[in-house]
């Protein structure tokens, strides 16, 4: 059985900093592409950013610059550093493992509870 751990949320405030963690189970992680996704009260959960096996990185476009994605596949866990932190980025973020196809990421179901994450101005 799969099992996502995320963790490392807060409350910060605005320009500040945050690196979330989210251990892996029940998979063989370094074979997997892993993404960190968010999610805001009344919006649909996003993709953040994806990190493949390989080691190739994905961002979106309001992360980009600010955001950096990593993995340790030692220890079955990917990694979000979060700087210089918006309003705009507070949500619940969760871990996945994810397929990517023609360059889209598709995440598989195993959604964990997540971590929150506040930004206060």
């Amino acid at each position: 059985q799969v099992q996502l751990v995320e963790s490392g949320g807060g409350l910060v405030q605005v320009g500040g900093s945050l690196r979330l963690s989210c251990a892996a189970s029940g998979l063989t992680f370094s074979l997997n592409a892993m993404a960190w996704y968010r999610q805001a009260v009344g919006k649909q959960r996003e993709l953040v950013a994806a990190i493949a096996s390989g080691g190739s990185t994905y961002y979106g476009d309001s992360v980009k610059g600010r955001f950096l994605i990593s993995r340790d596949n030692a220890k079955n866990t990917v990694f979000l550093q979060m700087n210089s932190l918006e309003p705009e980025d507070t949500g619940i973020y969760y871990c996945n493992a994810v397929n990517i196809i023609g360059g889209y990421y598709f995440p598989q179901d195993y959604w964990g509870i997540g971590t929150l994450v506040t930004v206060s101005s």
